[in-house]
């Protein structure tokens, strides 16, 4: 009897996965172990350079292969790999190369894989920035955070990068989201079909050894890459406004943040005396974040879900944060820290969270409970493989339901096509 083939998986990454850099890049990790865990026949390739911090995939049972934009030697190693699923990590590389895969492998199932909505995000941002341009208060950002569905979209819907990312999940057979929070805002009010949506959050083992104690542990921790807008506005408000709340209360206090790619205009925070450590990239997260007492996130913007809050709930390390850093995680109990609006409420909930044993114990318990309500791989990991197996299975249908697709590949892969090609005869020349 013949074996039945082997599923084979091409992953389009916009940079080489750097699990210990950002959340995005762990997140990359955990699908790529959910479809090892299958069997599959697993390929990642890229158009980016090597990263500082780039994982090793060959070891893994990952084949690794570097591709060029722009360039028709992609049309020959995709028709050679022949892949039953593609899956296009961030909507630029489904613009890039979408239309070659669709060309050469038109009955493969193409997938996007979106860590957030780029275009929200980018229009949070903007949001944040002309609030700053319009008032020197930089305590209160209650105005900012959750506002209505409605409200978020009238920010993104007259964007280019909206229009473009938007297009993209409609060119796609299936998406996978990270955040309700984002499903909802595509469904009610882009009216992007549920049936193209698929939640899969972050996902998690739960740790199966108790966390580091109360009183085992010292000093507050901040993480994230740089390289991330939010990062570096969060590490910003924390020198100029919150941290100097913080020390007005305990006057020993020690802040660590840690990021990869610092910059020297963050190493330039750095300031001992008053206890702001910019202490650089930290080769182990989990590791630092075990042995700090309470973990600081004061998002003003952002999207998707926040890595460095689960990385927090992992090591059991209660959390402070803002509705942005909780958007999309919220489960049924109490949050394991605290959600605040103003730079006086973080300061002041921080310093209870550091002094407080028994709301911190409390807040560490609601952690571990959180991840396993919302963020366990044993749940999401085989509800991702279940949904894959049921787009392929009936995507001629699901094609023939998505008629807006069909006609923006029509369109949009014939520019992006021609551009394409008039840029390799240019290089040629």
């Amino acid at each position: 009897m013949n074996q039945p083939r082997v599923t084979r998986i091409l992953v389009i990454g916009y940079v080489w996965p750097e699990p210990r850099s950002s959340a995005a890049g762990g997140y990359v990790m955990q699908l790529l172990a959910t479809f090892l865990q299958q069997g599959w026949d697993v390929t990642f390739s890229s158009p980016a350079g090597a990263g500082e911090h780039q994982e090793a995939l060959t070891p893994l049972g990952i084949r690794e292969v570097p591709i060029e934009l722009n360039n028709s030697s992609f049309d020959t190693f995709v028709s050679e790999l022949a892949p039953d699923i593609v899956l296009f990590e961030q909507f630029m590389m489904e613009e890039q190369f979408g239309w070659r895969v669709e060309k050469h492998c038109p009955d493969a199932l193409r997938v996007l894989g979106t860590q957030d909505l780029q275009s929200l995000r980018q229009a949070r941002h903007q949001r944040l920035k002309d609030r700053l341009k319009a008032s020197d208060d930089n305590n209160d950002f209650s105005d900012l955070f959750a506002p209505a569905l409605r409200e978020e979209f009238e920010l993104m819907a007259d964007t280019d990068l909206a229009k473009r990312e938007i297009a993209a999940l409609y060119r796609c057979d299936l998406n996978l989201m990270v955040s309700d929070v984002e499903i909802e805002l595509l469904v009610e009010q882009f009216k992007v079909p549920r049936s193209l949506l698929h939640g899969c959050p972050l996902m998690v083992d739960l740790p199966d050894r108790a966390p580091a104690a109360f009183e085992d542990r010292a000093h507050f921790l901040s993480i994230g890459n740089f390289r991330h807008a939010p990062n570096w506005d969060a590490v910003l408000w924390m020198k100029t406004t919150i941290w100097p709340l913080i020390r007005e209360q305990l006057p020993a206090a020690q802040l660590h943040i840690y990021g990869a790619y610092t910059p020297p205009k963050a190493a330039a925070l750095h300031n001992a005396a008053q206890g702001f450590h910019v202490m650089n990239w930290a080769e182990d997260a989990l590791q630092v974040m075990s042995a700090a007492r309470v973990c600081l996130a004061p998002l003003r913007f952002g999207a998707g879900i926040k890595g460095k809050i689960i990385d927090a709930m992992l090591c059991g390390t209660p959390n402070v944060t803002t509705p942005i850093g909780v958007e999309g995680m919220r489960g049924q109990g109490a949050w394991p820290g605290a959600v605040t609006r103003t730079a006086r409420e973080f300061a002041d909930s921080a310093v209870q969270l550091y002094q407080d044993r028994y709301i911190w114990e409390s807040a560490q318990k609601q952690g571990r409970a959180l991840l396993a309500e919302r963020f366990q791989q044993s749940v999401h990991g085989p509800a991702l493989i279940e949904r894959l197996a049921e787009c392929r299975q009936h995507l001629a249908q699901l094609r023939r339901d998505n008629f807006t697709g069909s006609m923006l590949r029509h369109h949009q892969h014939k520019s992006t096509q021609y551009m394409a090609q008039w840029i390799e005869a240019k290089n040629r020349h």
